[in-house]
C-alpha cells in the first residue's frame, strides 16, 4: 500500500506529465489533483486547448485518454509550497517514474516544483518555457504556477506555449 497523498497517473506513451511540488491541503483533503478553489490548472486546460472538455479535479483520473499524466516531487506530504523542505523530495523516485514511463514532456506547474526536481544547487537559473536540456529522455517545459497562492506571477502565455508544443508532440508519436 502506497502512502502517497495523491496516487500518480502515469502510463507509458503519455504526451505531458505535469508535475507540482506537493497536494495542497484541499487537494490533500479531497485526494484530487488541483482541488484548491483559486486554481487555475482545470480552467487553463480547456481554455488552451490541452482538453477538448471542461473537467474538475474529480476527472484526473480520466487524463490520460488525453495524453496527460500527473505527479508530484514530493508524494507523501502535503502543503504550500512554502512548507516543503528538502527531505521531503524523492528525486530518485521521481527520476525512477519519468525513466519507466517516459513521457514526451515533463511539465512543471511553477519553477518550485521545477527547482526542487532539477536541482537548485546546479546554480539554474530557470525561466518559463522549454527548457534546453533533457530530463531522462524526455522535454522539460516550465509554467506559471496556477496556484492561487501563485497569482502574481501568472500568465497564461507558457501555457499556450505548452499546448502547441503538446499538439506538435502528438503528431509525431
Amino acid at each position: 500500500m502506497s502512502d502517497d497523498v495523491l496516487p500518480d497517473v502515469l502510463t507509458a506513451g503519455l504526451h505531458v506529465v505535469f508535475c507540482g511540488t506537493q497536494a495542497g491541503a484541499v487537494s490533500a483533503r479531497l485526494g484530487a489533483y488541483y482541488a484548491g478553489p483559486g486554481n487555475k490548472f482545470w480552467k487553463t486546460l480547456f481554455d488552451t486547448g490541452l482538453i477538448p472538455e471542461p473537467l474538475g479535479p474529480m476527472d484526473f483520473r480520466e487524463l490520460p485518454r488525453y495524453g496527460i499524466g500527473f505527479t508530484d516531487v514530493a508524494k507523501r506530504t502535503s502543503g504550500p509550497d512554502t512548507a516543503l523542505i528538502r527531505h521531503h523530495v524523492d528525486i530518485t523516485g521521481f527520476l525512477a517514474k519519468i525513466r519507466e514511463h517516459a513521457p514526451a514532456i515533463v511539465a512543471f506547474n511553477g519553477k518550485r516544483a521545477a527547482q526542487a526536481a532539477l536541482g537548485e544547487e546546479r546554480g539554474l537559473t530557470l525561466a518559463y518555457g522549454l527548457q534546453p536540456s533533457l530530463l531522462v529522455g524526455s522535454r522539460v517545459f516550465i509554467l506559471p504556477s496556477t496556484s492561487g497562492a501563485a497569482s502574481g506571477y501568472w500568465s497564461i502565455e507558457p501555457w499556450r506555449e505548452l499546448a502547441t508544443l503538446v499538439k506538435e508532440t502528438s503528431l509525431k508519436r
